[in-house]
């Protein structure tokens, strides 16, 4: 069954328990404004505000190492994740609704849901 793909923006992971200041930090270097989140959302994420070309990117806190990830959204998440694994990735965990998975190289990234399939650069077909 043929699906779409995209990158989808990037994820700032922060190994903090001051998520605002990491927030506040990324925002002010990246002249980014800190958006909204529901409360639940904004115990663990910050939103940054008008990414160039729509990207999504986001603050996390996180209690592995700081790092920076990127997400591929798609219309279809199981079709993508087996796309990826034909060309090397490595399918780590299940998340709530998102895959994360390992690139060939080691590098971690998450296939989550598309949202907005109008908006940002024309998805990939596959």
């Amino acid at each position: 069954m043929a699906h779409r793909s995209r990158l989808a923006g990037f994820i700032i992971d922060c190994q903090t328990d001051d998520l605002d200041a990491a927030a506040r930090f990324w925002s002010d270097a990246l002249g980014l404004p800190v958006g909204e989140l529901s409360p639940e959302e904004s115990a663990t994420y910050a939103k940054l505000d008008d990414a160039p070309g729509g990207l999504h990117v986001e603050v996390q806190a996180v209690s592995h190492p700081s790092r920076v990830h990127l997400d591929i959204e798609t219309d279809d998440i199981e079709a993508e994740v087996h796309r990826l694994e034909a060309l090397g990735a490595k399918r780590i965990r299940v998340v709530h609704t998102w895959v994360v998975m390992e690139a060939p190289t080691g590098q971690r990234f998450c296939v989550v849901q598309m949202k907005h399939p109008e908006r940002g650069a024309a998805p990939n077909a596959w």
